[in-house]
C-alpha cells in the first residue's frame, strides 16, 4: 500500500499545482502573480506538464526494490502531501488579493525606477490636455521625479486611479495615489505613487481604498510633507479595483 501511495504522491502534487495554475489563468487571476506577457507561456508549459503527469500515471512502475521508509519518513511524506494539496486548493478556492499598503510601506514608494517607456518632460511639454488626461500614476510619478517646477504642471489636468497609501510625513492631509509596477512577477513589484493634498481625507476614504482623483498638480500646500508638488483634486471618488491593478 505504501509503495502505491509513493507512486501517486508526486503525480498528484504536480497535477494539483498545474491545474491550479491553469485555473488562475482561465479566471483571469494569474495576472495578480505574473506579468501578462508570461501568461501564454506559463499556460502552455502547465498544459504540457499536465499531459506528462497523466502519461506518467498511466505508466506502470515497479517499486518492489525501494527500501521501506521509517515511520517518521512516512509521516513527513504524508504531511508534505497534505500541505501541498491544501495550498493548491487554496489558490482556487480563496480569491487572490492584490498587494496593499503594507507591501508599499515595506518597499518604499518611488524608491526605485518607475519603469521603461514612461514620459519625459521634454517629450510631453507640448502635449495636449487630452493626452495628459490619459496619463497613469506611472507617467505622473516619472514627471514628478524629473521636475518640481510648478509652472510645468500648469494647465495639465490629471485623472488618476490608484489605491490610497498615507504620507508618513503628513498623514492627516496628504496621501499617495499608489500602483505597483511589475517587471516579471509580484515578487519584484515596486510601488509608485503621486502625492495628493486632501485635508482630513480619512473622513471620506480609507487606506488601501481605490479612488479616482481629478485635478491639477500644484505647489504642495502641506507644510509638513516633504513632497514639493502634489495633486490638488477637484473631485475624488471611490472606484472598484481595476481588473488589472498593476502597471507594467
Amino acid at each position: 500500500m505504501w509503495r502505491s501511495f509513493r507512486r501517486w504522491q508526486g503525480i498528484t502534487l504536480i497535477a494539483a499545482a498545474l491545474v491550479s495554475t491553469i485555473w488562475l489563468a482561465v479566471t483571469n487571476q494569474l495576472i495578480l502573480y505574473i506579468h501578462p506577457r508570461y501568461i501564454v507561456f506559463t499556460v502552455i508549459m502547465a498544459a504540457l506538464g499536465l499531459i506528462l503527469a497523466i502519461a506518467s500515471a498511466a505508466h506502470k512502475s515497479d517499486h518492489d526494490h525501494d527500501p521501506e521508509p521509517t515511520r517518521v519518513g512516512k509521516a513527513l511524506s504524508a504531511a508534505a502531501t497534505v500541505l501541498t494539496l491544501v495550498l493548491a486548493v487554496g489558490l482556487i478556492v480563496v480569491p487572490p488579493a492584490t498587494l496593499t499598503t503594507a507591501t508599499a510601506d515595506q518597499r518604499v514608494i518611488n524608491s526605485t525606477g518607475v519603469g521603461a517607456g514612461t514620459k519625459s518632460v521634454a517629450a510631453v511639454s507640448s502635449a495636449s490636455q487630452g493626452a495628459f488626461a490619459k496619463f497613469t500614476v506611472q507617467d505622473w510619478a516619472s514627471l514628478l521625479r524629473q521636475t518640481t517646477d510648478a509652472s510645468f504642471y500648469r494647465d495639465k489636468p490629471a485623472h488618476i486611479v490608484g489605491f490610497i497609501t498615507k504620507d508618513t510625513d503628513d498623514p492627516q492631509n496628504v496621501f499617495y495615489l499608489t500602483r505597483f509596477v511589475i517587471t516579471c512577477c509580484a515578487v519584484d513589484a515596486q510601488p509608485i505613487g503621486v502625492p495628493v493634498f486632501m485635508p482630513n481625507w480619512q473622513n471620506s476614504f480609507t487606506a488601501d481604498g481605490w479612488v479616482r482623483a481629478t485635478g491639477s498638480f500644484e505647489t504642495n500646500p502641506s507644510s509638513n510633507s516633504k513632497q514639493p508638488i502634489a495633486l490638488v483634486p477637484t473631485d475624488t471618488v471611490k472606484v472598484k479595483q481595476p481588473s488589472e491593478p498593476y502597471l507594467y
